[in-house]
């Protein structure tokens, strides 16, 4: 029970918020994932990684970086590459300089699909983030993210 009595628990009020962030971060997530799923096949992931690529020099990324980009682990990156390689949107290509390293790199196919879906999932996250907020709202939430941000990027550091 040490560990216990030595916690900092959470006030109702933090709870509160806390709860009601993990409620909110879950529903946009599936709401967005839903919605590309149905309309171009693309899990949320897979549509993240088709960004990164489009705005990577070369259209190109080693895969590690990737990973760390969409935020999911290698093996599971791995996975969404192999599916997206499948249906010809991505290739992996060895690197030069590391005989284990890869890039992924995305085809002309992956980019038309992104351009597809891109229109509607833009609406789909104004919809549900920022037409529910003020401008006001919308600048305190960057500021808040930012704060929030800042240990993630220490994390990583």
């Amino acid at each position: 029970m040490g560990r216990m009595d030595n916690a900092a628990w959470l006030d109702a009020g933090e709870q509160h918020v806390w709860r009601g962030f993990l409620r909110m971060n879950a529903w946009i997530y599936d709401e967005l994932e839903r919605d590309l799923r149905a309309r171009t096949g693309l899990s949320l992931i897979e549509y993240g990684i088709l960004v990164h690529l489009s705005e990577a020099d070369g259209r190109r990324m080693r895969m590690r970086a990737l990973a760390d980009g969409v935020i999911v682990s290698r093996s599971r990156l791995s996975h969404q590459i192999a599916r997206l390689e499948r249906g010809g949107h991505v290739r992996r290509e060895h690197c030069d300089d590391d005989r284990r390293g890869l890039w992924a790199v995305l085809t002309e196919q992956g980019s038309l699909l992104l351009r597809e879906a891109a229109p509607g999932h833009a609406r789909r996250v104004r919809s549900l983030v920022f037409d529910r907020l003020t401008g006001e709202q919308v600048s305190q939430l960057g500021t808040i993210i930012g704060a929030l941000g800042d240990g993630e990027a220490a994390r990583r550091g």
